[in-house]
């Protein structure tokens, strides 16, 4: 069946805009010597939060006290069992008595709270 509408005439619409030039190929720019204007993924101290051994924190999980950071991205994938993984923090629940220490990976956030500050690296000495 016919449309009773009149179609509209090529000449009378408007040219399609064009898509920008991105801008590592834009002449009159100097090349960034990074093309990536952000990088990958935050440093590790910013997903680490302040987790210190020896510091409390609590989410909506539990209250854990931080009792050893692993830095090295190896042995932090074996405990993980994850190849990507960078670090690991091993803590403890503080709110159950059988609290045994396990390992996690999560980055702090925003519903993680401290309560209690840990010691720095240069403080912390190893039980003998």
């Amino acid at each position: 069946m016919p449309s009773m509408t009149a179609v509209p005439a090529r000449a009378t619409r408007p040219p399609l805009p064009k898509r920008p030039i991105p801008h590592e190929q834009t002449p009159d720019r100097p090349t960034p010597t990074n093309p990536r204007p952000h990088p990958r993924h935050a440093g590790a101290d910013a997903e680490i939060g302040p987790r210190r051994p020896g510091a409390i924190y609590q989410n909506v999980d539990g209250r854990f006290e931080v009792l050893a950071l692993v830095t090295n991205p190896r042995e932090a994938a074996q405990l993980l069992r994850r190849t990507s993984a960078r670090w690991a923090v091993i803590v403890r629940d503080t709110l159950r008595p059988d609290g045994n220490p396990f390992a996690i990976g999560s980055v702090w956030t925003t519903s993680d709270y401290l309560l209690r500050e840990g010691q720095t690296s240069a403080s912390y000495a190893p039980a003998a």
